[in-house]
Formats: structure tokens, sequence, C-alpha cells
């Protein structure tokens, strides 16, 4: 079963028409032992034989994944950890990933870990998961995606876990900063959910493995480019300020900053792909 699209399902995808040209990607449903923990499977897939490697940008969500990677000389599974930097992944020859996208927070409350050691960082998953045994070789030899869910999902239901009260507090918050557009403060935050600054921050950092103004900052630049990218560039001082920048010149410098281009460019590069994609797609009138 494929998951279906949902309001974010480009979010976080830098110039995502023009990827489309370079990789197929696929989401997969998760079933009911582990969705409290996982939000959903992802494959991603490229032949680029014969053409030049491509670049693929991302501005990743504050979560944990584990990848089975089939990549030139890179081969097995991997445990991701929050990526607090724009994350670039050279596309190039023929290669392809199965992942598991966990929730923020799910990953540390599945496995009981203070998922802050893991920050900008990816590790062989058998260091992480000592239980993991020849899982990754078993994935990567499966024909179908369906299958691979199957055996990542058979593993995952196997691990004992515990009652984590904590954790679905952490999940409540995370998803309200993801989903409120008008949550733009760490105070605002604690306000809501009645719990102190510095309480949030240790919190965040042993679940997610990084701190609550990152996470708000991510989720509203995230906002701001997939709104850029659908052709929202007529007023960039009203978008900045619904973001919750403190003015355009704000707003400009963090996503040049982090996109690594600024704004207007960044949308103009994004409606100049799509356009091109269409094109190929769509019959002259």
């Amino acid at each position: 079963m494929r998951a279906a699209p949902g309001a974010d399902d480009r979010k976080a995808i830098l110039h995502p028409h023009e990827q489309e040209r370079y990789r197929t990607l696929e989401r997969l449903a998760v079933g009911p032992a582990v969705d409290e923990y996982v939000e959903w499977y992802w494959a991603v897939r490229w032949d680029l034989r014969g053409r030049v490697p491509y670049f693929a940008e991302v501005l990743p969500f504050p979560c944990v994944h584990l990848t089975f990677e089939r990549d030139g000389d890179r081969f097995g599974g991997f445990v991701n950890g929050v990526c607090t930097r724009k994350y670039v992944r050279e596309l190039a020859g023929r290669g392809e990933t199965f992942g598991v996208r966990f929730r923020p927070g799910g990953f540390g409350a599945f496995t009981g870990l203070d998922v802050g050691g893991l920050r900008d960082r990816a590790v062989p998953a058998a260091e992480v998961l000592p239980d993991i045994g020849d899982l990754a070789d078993r994935v990567l030899a499966a024909p179908a995606d369906a299958e691979r869910r199957r055996l990542v999902e058979g593993y995952l239901r196997t691990r004992t876990r515990r009652d984590d009260p904590t954790y679905r507090l952490v999940l409540r918050i995370a998803a309200a900063m993801a989903q409120d557009p008008e949550l733009t403060r760490v105070d605002q935050v604690t306000e809501r959910f009645g719990i102190s600054a510095r309480t949030l921050q240790r919190l965040f950092r042993r679940y997610i493995g990084a701190g609550p103004k990152w996470v708000l900052r991510r989720y509203r630049l995230q906002d701001g480019a997939d709104l850029l990218a659908r052709g929202r560039i007529a007023d960039l001082a009203a978008l900045a300020a619904d973001l919750g920048y403190f003015d355009q010149a704000h707003f400009t410098r963090e996503f040049t900053a982090e996109v690594g281009m600024a704004p207007l460019e960044y949308a103009k590069n994004s409606l100049r792909s799509r356009d091109e994609v269409t094109s190929k797609v769509l019959p002259a009138s």
C-alpha cells in the first residue's frame, strides 16, 4: 500500500520539480504496530549512468532516519541523526535508498537512546541497533518495496518498547510547531504547553537531537521554501511576516544562508523547473 501524498509531500525538498528529473521518490504507509514511532517508509532510486552527477538538496525535518543504501561503494544500513544543515546528496551512476522516517522524537523513544549524540551524523546501523543482524542485506536483496517494508516492519515489531508519556508530549509539541504557522517563538510554545524553557530544551535534546528554537525555525523555513516553490513571490515582506521573521531582510539572510540562494532567485529557479517539467508532460495547445 502506498502512502497517500500529504500536504508536505514535497516540503523540505529543495527545487522539487528539478529533482523529479533525476530520481524517483515513493512513500509507503506504516502498519499500526509501529506507527506510534514511525511516520512512513520511503524509497529513492536514480539511474544517471552516462549523465553528469546531480546534487539533491533537502532541508531535513527534525527526524532520525534508518536507511538501507546501495550506491557505488556504499552498501548497508545506517542510522542518520537529525541534520541541522542543508543536506546535500550526490546522485551518481545508479543507486537506491530504502528509508524509515521516524516521527520527531520517535527514534529516541523507540530505542531509549539519547539521540543528541547522533546530531549531524550517520553511523552504521549495527552501532546503534546491535540486534539488527543481516537485515540490510535482506532488505536490499528484496525485489520490491512492499517486501522491504515487510522485512523492516517485522524487525521493528520484535523490539521491546516501554510506555513513554514524555515522548507523547514531545510528539504533541513537535506537531504543533509543524502545523501552526503562528508558533514562531519558544516562549509561545512553553506557554501553550505549560513547561519551562529549560525543560523543553532538555526534552528536545534527548528525544529529537536539536533545540526547540532550531526546530521552530526549520519548520518555518520549510514553509517559506515550499510557498516560494509554489509561486508566492509577489510580497516577500508579507511572507516574511507570516513566517515570524522580524522583517524581510532577516528572512532573506537566513534563507540565503540555509538554502544557498536568495528567496526570489530560489522562487524563479523553482518555477522555471516546474514549467520545464510541465512542458514535457502536457502537449502544446
